[in-house]
């Protein structure tokens, strides 16, 4: 598998581009990164014709529809784009024999836990995005059982659109800022995803590959307003940092009270070692300021 190429889809998402930063550790493969414009997932016959002229040996879909708010209204599109697409490219991988990774959340889960979640914990999405979320993971097990899924939560990077990069933003523009308190969960730097998604893929490239289900996050549970707070504190800014409870935030889709997953599995079965929240919120933060 080392000579074949390895496919990124979505590349201009978070994860998409912490993958282009990390692909420079990995001179042996060849890393083809894609946007919804390069290539159409949800068109099957256009993901055959592209595994069959670049060989591809990994795939890992990054690509998401990921408006929370907005896939209440625009559930079709959400589920395109996070159920038919990943059922395609599960379709796709299994017929050219290529390792199929594909990212999924921790809003498959309804947030009435009280401890950790393991991946066999009965799923039961609050919305329409956890709804097509969770139907992408049964399509691309359904196709193809050797899928491997990683469900995330809280997902930031130094690129993109995330609560990181919207706290510091708002920190500067005001003197005081209200974050919810009663939602708790663990955040996870993208890049700290990316490395253990190459963990499994050097894994994979000596055989060593178990499919299923996997859970990951940065160590440590926190609400986001002592998410804010740290954020705050990194940055070293002055902004008051108010905690509220979500009824006084209110969404259009409702939000997980509870997204805490128990990420023993992955750290079992690759070997992979994962960084507490705060040390790597600082390499964001110190990343973001440079």
């Amino acid at each position: 598998m080392a000579e074949k190429n390895i496919l990124v889809t979505g590349a201009n998402g978070q994860l998409g581009k912490e993958m282009q930063v990390i692909a420079a550790l990995y001179p042996k493969y060849d890393f083809l990164f894609v946007t919804k414009e390069e290539l159409s997932i949800d068109d099957i016959a256009e993901v055959r014709k592209y595994f069959d002229t670049h060989d591809i040996g990994v795939c890992v879909n990054c690509a998401a529809y990921t408006a929370v708010d907005k896939a209440e209204t625009e559930t079709e599109k959400a589920f395109q784009v996070n159920a038919v697409a990943v059922g395609n490219l599960a379709i796709v991988c299994k017929e050219q024999h290529a390792l199929f990774i594909h990212i999924s959340t921790d809003y498959v889960f309804d947030g009435t836990g009280i401890s950790p979640y393991k991946e066999d914990y009965p799923v039961n999405p609050v919305n329409a995005y956890g709804a097509s979320k969770l139907k992408g993971e049964e399509l691309a097990l359904q196709n193809n059982p050797e899928t491997v899924v990683i469900r995330t939560s809280w997902v930031y990077s130094s690129f993109g659109n995330n609560f990181v990069k919207t706290m510091l933003r708002l920190m500067k523009e005001r003197e005081a800022i209200n974050v919810v308190d009663d939602q708790v969960g663990s955040p996870t730097y993208a890049a700290d995803l990316a490395t253990a998604i190459m963990k499994i893929v050097e894994q994979a490239s000596h055989n060593k590959i178990r499919a299923g289900v996997y859970n990951f996050s940065n160590q440590g549970v926190i609400n986001w307003h002592q998410f804010a707070s740290a954020i705050k504190e990194l940055s070293q800014s002055h902004c008051i940092v108010n905690p509220i409870p979500s009824s006084q935030y209110p969404t259009p889709a409702k939000r997980p009270q509870y997204s805490v997953m128990d990420t023993t599995k992955i750290q079992q079965t690759f070997g992979v070692t994962i960084p507490g929240w705060k040390d790597s919120l600082k390499r964001c933060i110190e990343l973001l300021s440079k």
